[in-house]
């Protein structure tokens, strides 16, 4: 019996999942309805698909189990990934959507007129998007063997097809509707239990969370390298969400610059509101004695709640931690796919049925690579690479898109040496995480936290190689930049 309640909940929300997609496929016609949804998406909409994607496993279940672990200077990581918006909304979400791009690679080609750009950037977002795609379906394994006992690669699989189908199916808009859907539930299915949990908690006299050991309540990591640490962390999550491709691709669908900061500003709200929630579970983890590991949010209603209200607890979050596979991986394969299909299957995608067959094929083969690895490599340390996704997008897309958008002194030469300076200096990090690295001395630190020096070494890199080939600077920069500065309501002189 104690399978039935996650068997339900898997079943009810990939079901759910097909219904509002196929709603979607009814709405999608055109190229542009896959790509950016026609660009009509409006604020509010917007804002709970990007909450949906943006909130994946690692903060549904990764962050309680963190805070649990390591205490608050785990707190950084949401605190980070919320604030990342704040630069979103300040510096690049309108001039972004006034691009008129789709991909981020149609951003860099059409600001310095590279192909150079585009294609480098290409291989940055299928990257990204691969390394942030196949612990999702390793974590939809886990989670399907814990709640009903099956093979982990059986999770892998049903995340991987019912993604093909959204993002193949209906492209955009179908992804949006799903992702929108899929924050409520999220939100829904951490919030109910949390209350149920605190008020039995006060019911059992409110006990404490124990011998909590030194430094756990602390926010910052002891020491020279525990400080280094924790600035680095917050620097890599609060640039490096510009720069995933999965949340930069959102943006071209507002139908303006101005809903592109509504939608920023509504956003900010929607991920505060869910940050709240995880560290409510990870003190009640404590002081219930819960095992310390990413388990901790599936398993801790059962702990705290005997019976079948425990039962129907534990089947809810069930339902919040696969809608969080199966969002985020829709919002990455969407990304992953866009390039795809524009860079690779057909080099710049055609209109009408061309550009969609195009699609569609790239949206097997964005998910294919990641299922494929997560089937036949279940014990890939990758969990924490996926963490330096981040540091390589702010290492990357972060100094591209703030000197692009705010500085007419970049040239294709600096940003082909920024991108490829920051995205070595990141990647030694994501390499030492996949080695399964152990921190030891400042080597290990620095490789382990890479931000604190790739990102100012890619701004760095971008700036001085630009300055010594000021002479390639696109002919077109000084009226691109006034397009991407210039409010919609006022009218350009496009002869």
């Amino acid at each position: 019996m104690q399978g039935v309640p996650g068997l339900v909940a898997l079943v009810a929300v990939s079901l759910a999942t097909l219904a509002i997609g196929s709603y979607g496929l009814r709405l999608s016609r055109t190229t542009s309805d896959f790509y950016v949804a026609s660009r009509s998406v409006r604020p509010g909409l917007n804002a709970s698909a990007i909450g949906g994607e943006y909130l994946s496993a690692a903060s549904f279940l990764g962050v309680a189990a963190l805070v649990l672990t390591s205490g608050a200077q785990m707190l950084w990581y949401p605190v980070g990934w919320t604030a990342g918006y704040l630069v979103l909304l300040v510096l690049v979400a309108a001039p972004l959507r006034r691009s008129g791009a789709y991909t981020l690679p149609d951003f860099a080609e059409a600001r310095l007129d590279s192909r150079r750009v585009r294609a480098l950037c290409s291989v940055l977002v299928v990257a990204i998007g691969w390394l942030y795609l196949l612990p999702q379906f390793q974590g939809a394994g886990l989670t399907l063997a814990a709640a009903v006992g099956a093979p982990a690669w059986v999770g892998a699989v049903v995340v991987g097809l019912v993604v093909v189908v959204g993002v193949g199916g209906g492209g955009m808009r179908s992804v949006t509707l799903v992702q929108a859907f899929q924050y409520w539930l999220k939100l829904t299915a951490l919030l109910l239990p949390a209350v149920v949990l605190l008020v039995v908690w006060r019911g059992d006299g409110a006990p404490g969370v124990g011998a909590v050991g030194d430094g756990w309540s602390m926010p910052l990591g002891a020491g020279e390298r525990g400080l280094y640490t924790t600035y680095s962390l917050v620097l890599a999550t609060f640039l490096g969400t510009m720069g995933l491709p999965h949340v930069v691709v959102r943006f071209y669908t507002n139908p303006d610059g101005r809903a592109a900061r509504r939608t920023t500003l509504v956003v900010l709200g929607l991920l505060g509101a869910f940050y709240l929630l995880p560290p409510v579970y990870a003190v009640l983890g404590r002081a219930y004695g819960a095992a310390p590991d990413d388990t901790l949010v599936l398993e801790l209603p059962r702990l705290v709640v005997d019976g079948p209200l425990g039962d129907v607890l534990t089947g809810l979050v069930t339902a919040g931690a696969f809608a969080a596979f199966l969002s985020t991986s829709s919002g990455l394969a969407l990304a992953v796919t866009g390039v795809l299909a524009q860079d690779v299957l057909t080099g710049r995608s055609a209109g009408g049925l061309s550009g969609v067959a195009a699609f569609r094929v790239g949206a097997s083969v964005a998910v294919a690579v990641p299922l494929a690895a997560a089937v036949l490599a279940p014990d890939l340390s990758v969990a924490r690479a996926v963490g330096l996704a981040f540091a390589v997008a702010a290492s990357t897309f972060c100094p591209l898109l703030l000197l692009g958008i705010w500085w007419r002194g970049l040239t294709g030469h600096g940003a082909v040496a920024g991108l490829v300076v920051g995205g070595l200096g990141s990647a030694a990090g994501v390499v030492w995480a996949v080695a399964d690295g152990t921190e030891g001395g400042w080597t290990d630190t620095l490789l382990a936290q890479p931000a604190a020096w790739s990102v100012p070494l890619a701004f760095a890199t971008m700036l001085g190689v630009s300055r010594v080939t000021r002479h390639r600077v696109p002919v077109h920069t000084r009226r691109f930049m006034v397009r991407l500065h210039t409010p919609e309501v006022v009218p350009l002189d496009r002869g």
